[in-house]
């Protein structure tokens, strides 16, 4: 009952419409991995090998984008204010989703997908800035859950709708969607701790300083195994199980759909636990172990069903929707005048990882089976970010309402 009463507690406009937000960014980023082969199909592409290497290059220009947009919307929000990146984002994003369904080839699809990730980069961070300033702090987790777990529900939408309708109408869908929400948007408040702190205290350059670099480059790779597994697992899971020897076909989009639940129920299970532990890192650290498990049995196991193959995509997927809990544990990490810059750019550089992640996997699969590549690109993954994780604070429970400075920190 406390559980349910704390809940209510947090629902407020903020944390509904930043979980909304998130919903309509998600459903956008998931929807390429979904539509992928039918729209390149649609351009005239046919050949499996070229409709690899074509999809790999449009979802390494979208990541691309997400990098580039982090810094440029994570400096804004700290300088003009969390709602300035929250509507200039999604205005970017909007267009740019309507603009993919009337590419004409790789190459326009690419810079479509490319200014959409610039767009898609501020909507995360910004809302988590936003939602964790608003809240007290024995609570802000369970607000950053609900974001979390509103977002993750798009990529069920977009696996769901990405299959069900033209590729065309799909990206019209998700420009509508954001254009929609931004409507709402009017109606939600500055944060009271930026307003107080005042633009003019923002150094997005802080962040490299006095040892603050270990600990941000420290939380974008706790992420990069998510991204992995959405990547790589989820995204090119007909051509890894191809080479498991699986029993029926097995589609991307299904994959994605089995997985998007995982992540949705995951990112619930992560922050009630990271609640219930009184602990970011201990929830985060349960998560990678569970996670890299079930990734072995994905990787070696053969012969297996289309059925087996999505039921471990979901269980995969609920150990690694840690996202909520990482993103706030970074937001956690640094004082109001660069939380911003540092919620924004950790997600999308996390996200951006999947580049690296994808490149090598292309290139290890040349070399060794399928497979292997994506075991030994998922070992790297994993074990990096458990390193990563020895190397932050733990923040469960701090108070926000202070600045970093030169010599430290400043109430």
């Amino acid at each position: 009952m406390n559980l349910l009463r704390d809940l209510r507690s947090v629902l407020n406009f903020t944390v509904v419409i930043a979980g909304l937000g998130y919903f309509v960014d998600l459903f956008d980023i998931t929807l390429f991995g979904v539509v992928r082969v039918a729209s390149l199909r649609d351009l005239g592409i046919t050949d499996p090998d070229a409709i690899l290497s074509s999809g790999l290059a449009i979802y390494n220009s979208q990541m691309a984008g997400m990098m580039i947009g982090g810094l440029l919307w994570g400096v804004i929000g700290d300088r003009k204010g969390r709602l300035s990146v929250l509507f200039g984002s999604i205005l970017l994003y909007s267009f740019a989703n309507i603009a993919s369904a009337f590419a004409w080839d790789v190459t326009s699809y690419a810079i479509f997908r490319f200014l959409g990730g610039v767009g898609l980069a501020g909507e995360l961070g910004a809302a988590i800035t936003l939602v964790s300033e608003s809240l007290p702090k024995e609570k802000r987790g369970l607000g950053t859950t609900i974001v979390a777990a509103l977002g993750m529900l798009g990529i069920v939408a977009a696996a769901l709708i990405g299959q069900l309708l033209p590729w065309k109408t799909a990206y019209i869908m998700g420009g509508v969607m954001g254009l929609l929400l931004l409507l709402a948007r009017f109606k939600i408040s500055e944060s009271a701790m930026f307003a107080k702190a005042g633009h003019a205290a923002a150094n997005p350059f802080l962040v490299f300083t006095g040892g603050r670099f270990r600990k941000y480059l420290s939380c974008i790779l706790i992420g990069i195994p998510i991204y992995f597994t959405t990547g790589i697992l989820f995204t090119f899971a007909p051509e890894l199980t191809a080479g498991l020897g699986v029993k029926g076909p097995v589609t991307a989009g299904n994959a994605i759909l089995f997985g998007s639940f995982g992540l949705t129920l995951g990112d619930i299970l992560a922050g009630l636990l990271s609640q219930w532990l009184g602990s970011r890192k201990r929830a985060i650290g349960l998560s990678l172990v569970a996670g890299y498990s079930l990734v072995l049995v994905y990787c070696f196991a053969s012969g297996l069903t289309s059925t087996a193959i999505y039921v471990l995509s979901f269980l995969i997927g609920t150990t690694v929707g840690y996202w909520a809990v990482l993103v706030t544990m970074a937001a956690e990490q640094f004082g109001t005048n660069i939380r911003a810059t540092v919620a924004t750019t950790v997600p999308n550089f996390v996200r951006g990882s999947a580049v690296f992640a994808a490149s090598l996997f292309a290139y290890l699969k040349n070399q060794i089976t399928v497979p292997q590549a994506a075991l030994t690109v998922g070992t790297l993954c994993f074990g990096i970010a458990l390193l990563a994780l020895t190397q932050v604070d733990e923040t469960f429970g701090r108070d926000l309402d202070y600045e970093e400075n030169d010599g430290g920190r400043t109430a």
